[in-house]
């Protein structure tokens, strides 16, 4: 019963925001806020493990933290980009590619960094 008086309420406020003037411009509002409280929630968790893997990202060398944080940044700005870049098929290859490229940066940081 309490799960169907919770969809009933959420479903009361979409069909406010769907039928309301500028219900719309409220709900992408509303949907940028998630959006923002969701990266800062990343970035607050990266910022942890950096604190509780301190040590162990001081015993890389300089040239694998480098890469480290450069492959780190382009995948924050896919993330922040993604809309823009998917709206094109060029900018959903380099959306790819940048991604794909970074991951592969990571995992070569991660393998250097278990050899001997």
């Amino acid at each position: 019963m309490r799960a169907a008086r919770n969809i009933a309420i959420i479903a009361l406020l979409a069909l406010v925001l769907a039928v309301a003037p500028g219900g719309t411009n409220a709900a992408e509002g509303l949907l940028t806020a998630i959006n923002i409280v969701f990266l800062a929630m990343i970035g607050f968790g990266a910022h942890q493990f950096a604190r509780a893997k301190q040590f162990t990202l001081m015993t890389l060398t300089e040239g694998q933290r480098t890469l480290l944080v450069t492959a780190l940044g382009v995948i924050v700005l896919m993330i922040a980009g993604i809309d823009e870049l998917f709206d094109s098929g060029p900018g959903t290859l380099l959306w790819l590619a940048a991604v794909g490229g970074a991951v592969f940066a990571l995992y070569r940081v991660w393998t250097e960094s278990r050899s001997y």
